[in-house]
C-alpha cells in the first residue's frame, strides 16, 4: 500500500516537472529583456504594440461570432438528433470528425476556388465578405469539439421528459431549445466554447492564408522576429487560457443542475 502511494506521488512529481519546468523557464527567459536585471519590459512591449492590441482584439471578436455560429449549428442539431434521429448519430459524428482528418490549408485553398472574386458568391472581394469566409471557417475546425461538448451535455439529462413537459405547457420548439435545453447544457456549451477560443486565438494557417489580420500570424511573425516578445506572448495566452479555465468553474456554479438519467 505505501509502495503504490510513494510511485504515485513520483509520477505526480514528474508529471508537475513537466508541466512547470518549460513554464517557469519561459517566464525566466522573458524577463531577461534588461541585460542584467529581471525587468516585465519584454511585457511592456508586447501590451503596448498597437499591432498586438488590433490582431488580438480581432481575434477575440472573430472567437465571440464563431462561438454564436457553433451554437446556433450545433444545439439544435445534437438536440433533434437525440430526440427523433438517434440512427443518423453515427453519421453526424463522422461529419463532425472530418475537420480533424481534412487539413486547414485544403479547407481554405477551397473556399479560395470557390468563393474568389470571379466566383458567383464573391465572399473574398471584400473584407468583411472574408471576415465571415474566416468566422465559417473557424466554426469548421471547432465543429469536433463544440458538437461533442453538446452532446455529451445532452446525454446527462433526460431530453425526451423535457421536450414533452415543455409542449404540455405550450412551448414551441424555439422556446423549448433556448429555454429548456441550453439552460440545462450550459456548462457543456461553456466547455465548446472555451475549445473554440482557444482554437480561434491561436489559429494561423486560415487567417495567413485569408491575409486576415489576426492573432495567430501576430504570434507567428513576431516568434520569427523577436527574442523575448515570444516568450512573453507564450505566458500572456497561458493566462488567458487559465483564466478562461477558471471562469468556467465559477460559472458552473451557478448553472441548472439536472439529474443524470438515462434518455
Amino acid at each position: 500500500m505505501k509502495s503504490g502511494r510513494f510511485w504515485a506521488w513520483v509520477v505526480f512529481a514528474l508529471g508537475a516537472a513537466y508541466f512547470f519546468i518549460p513554464l517557469i523557464a519561459t517566464v525566466e527567459f522573458s524577463m531577461r529583456m534588461r541585460r542584467g536585471v529581471y525587468s516585465l519590459d519584454a511585457y511592456k512591449v508586447v501590451l503596448g504594440d498597437p499591432r498586438f492590441q488590433a490582431t488580438f482584439g480581432y481575434s477575440v471578436l472573430a472567437a465571440v461570432f464563431t462561438i454564436i455560429l457553433g451554437v446556433l449549428i450545433v444545439v439544435p442539431t445534437a438536440y433533434w438528433i437525440r430526440l427523433r434521429l438517434p440512427q443518423l448519430r453515427p453519421v453526424v459524428e463522422f461529419i463532425t470528425l472530418l475537420p480533424l482528418v481534412i487539413p486547414a490549408i485544403v479547407i481554405v485553398f477551397g473556399y479560395i476556388r470557390m468563393y474568389g472574386s470571379s466566383s458567383p458568391l464573391p465572399f473574398l472581394a471584400s473584407g468583411r465578405g472574408t471576415d465571415a469566409l474566416l468566422v465559417i471557417g473557424y466554426a469548421t475546425l471547432a465543429l469536433p469539439y463544440m458538437y461533442r461538448a453538446v452532446d455529451t451535455g445532452l446525454r446527462t439529462i433526460d431530453v425526451r421528459t423535457l421536450t414533452e413537459a415543455a409542449q404540455i405547457l405550450g412551448a414551441g420548439w424555439g422556446t423549448i431549445i433556448t429555454r429548456v435545453i441550453l439552460p440545462n447544457v450550459l456548462i457543456a456549451v461553456l466547455s465548446g466554447a472555451f475549445l473554440t477560443f482557444a482554437i480561434v486565438i491561436g489559429e494561423f494557417t486560415m487567417a495567413s492564408l485569408l491575409n486576415r489580420p489576426a492573432f495567430g500570424p501576430y504570434l507567428q511573425n513576431i516568434g520569427a522576429n523577436r527574442a523575448y516578445e515570444p516568450a512573453a506572448l507564450a505566458i500572456i495566452a497561458f493566462a488567458i487560457t487559465w483564466g478562461c479555465m477558471s471562469l468556467i468553474q465559477i460559472l458552473s456554479r451557478f448553472a441548472p443542475r439536472s439529474a443524470n438519467r438515462p434518455n
